[in-house]
């Protein structure tokens, strides 16, 4: 009887196993979870804030057997959250967070959200960056220490989990106006958001790219969602409406930012903010005083005067310059930061510093030479509310102040106290000019700083 080699079946066990192996080469998050080795017979025996308490200004190394206890509020699992690991001291009302730095891929099989983790710090290296601590491994950089990831190899030696104790993570509700530097690197909540109406219809980050979204909330304060774009989400199209989002709150020195754990931890199922109304006009808004001093350039000025008897955001208010002659808009003031108060004064400088040295006080609004607030006596001023409609004027836009009835050039024009209005078209009757010319009526009369001018009505 003749032995037959059967090929076929050969070739076919052989291509069931490159089945197997290559299938087992797939990338894929989505994994039994391994078992965890954990510790019941070890307590904590330090708090964060006396951890935090060892930095003095540069980056060192832990040499006290020291350990906190925390739970794990990130995770990687949907690629949102990369070599970091996020904790908070209380699965509600967390008094603190903290980060640890760890070259270990799908953490989240390891360490998953609610786990409750220890972490033996000695050995590990304590660092802040943007005003912000965290833990891990060191790195050179420039010729100093820094902290970077913990090495894979030794992240279990340093972290572990504890065999009792996980709990169900409690977001703390907060609102964007209120948010608080303890709660950075905590688990919260803010209702009542929304994407802003711009980035609606764009996908949640950029390919290959760290992308900022911008969240509001219906009273116009805004943070800064940031989202991977390498997160399984990264193709998603930011969602329409209102309602909640949930999670980690990061900052860097006072700016706050949110990153989502996965898209369950958005739920917007409300109707978008009515349109909230944050810009006003009022005809009592009035340029008061201009300031151009004999004896000091730098300390020019501009005030604005609130007739009303009711305080008023400038949001979307600005003041225009024509220089000389022109009938173009030689620059802008955008006057959004400001409110005036009833029956007050708000002054702008070009010069705060000196500002502040020859008149005793700080300006309302710092700005830039060559702007409005920087006139040499010859210029043209509109003061435009946020719905361009132009509510005072100083001057005649077109005409080269030199000679003229608005020639204010070595000193000063100040409002009438009489007048509670303004005028879109300039008039001679409501101003006091000085000059060191006196045409068309002005008074020759060059004016020195401080004692000649009464910015803020003091003088």
């Amino acid at each position: 009887m003749r032995n037959t080699f059967c090929w076929k079946r050969v070739f076919m066990g052989f291509s069931a196993l490159m089945v197997v192996w290559l299938a087992a080469c797939v990338k894929n998050r989505s994994y039994d979870v391994p078992p965890v080795a954990c510790l019941s017979n070890v307590k904590a025996n330090a708090t964060y804030s006396e951890v935090k308490n060892l930095y003095k200004g540069e980056t060192i190394q832990i040499q006290e057997d020291l350990i906190i206890e925390g739970f794990v509020v990130s995770s990687d699992a949907a690629g949102n959250f990369f070599s970091v690991l996020y904790f908070q001291d209380s699965p509600s009302n967390p008094t603190q967070g903290f980060q640890i730095e760890i070259d270990l891929r799908d953490s989240h099989l390891f360490y998953p959200v609610d786990s409750k983790i220890g972490i033996k710090l000695k050995g590990l290296y304590l660092g802040k960056s943007k005003d912000v601590f965290k833990l891990g491994g060191s790195f050179m950089s420039f010729g100093n220490i820094s902290v970077g990831r913990l090495p894979a190899a030794v992240v279990n030696e340093h972290i572990f989990r504890f065999c009792n104790g996980d709990a169900v993570i409690e977001p703390t509700q907060i609102v964007i106006s209120d948010i608080e530097k303890e709660q950075t690197n905590t688990l919260v909540t803010l209702n009542d958001v929304e994407f802003v109406e711009n980035v609606l219809e764009q996908n949640f980050a950029e390919v290959g790219e760290e992308t900022e979204r911008l969240l509001t909330d219906c009273a116009d304060k805004e943070i800064v969602v940031l989202n991977s774009g390498f997160s399984d989400f990264q193709s998603e199209t930011l969602p329409d409406g209102r309602g909640r989002l949930t999670g980690v709150l990061l900052r860097e020195n006072d700016s706050y930012m949110m990153r989502i754990r996965n898209l369950d931890d958005i739920d917007f199922d409300q109707e978008r903010c009515a349109e909230l109304i944050d810009e006003f006009t009022s005809e009592q808004i009035l340029i008061s005083e201009l300031a151009d001093p004999d004896n000091n350039a730098s300390a020019r000025f501009v005030e604005l005067y609130n007739a009303s008897d009711g305080a008023l955001s400038l949001k979307g208010w600005t003041l225009e310059r024509y220089t000389n002659a022109n009938t173009e808009v030689g620059s802008k003031i955008d006057l959004s930061p400001l409110t005036i108060d009833a029956g007050g004064y708000v002054v702008i400088s070009p010069n705060a510093a000196e500002f502040k040295s020859v008149y005793g006080f700080s300006p309302d609004l710092a700005v830039g030479t060559n702007s409005p607030a920087d006139s040499n006596g010859d210029d043209n001023l509109r003061l435009v509310d946020p719905f361009d409609t132009v509510i005072d004027v100083f001057g005649v836009v077109g005409e080269d102040g030199s000679g003229t009835d608005h020639e204010f050039e070595d000193g000063r024009a100040v409002r009438k106290p009489e007048i509670l209005k303004g005028s879109t078209t300039y008039d001679f009757k409501e101003w006091h000019i000085f000059n060191d010319s006196g045409d068309a009526g002005t008074t020759r009369l060059p004016q020195k700083a401080p004692d000649d001018f009464t910015p803020k009505n003091q003088g």
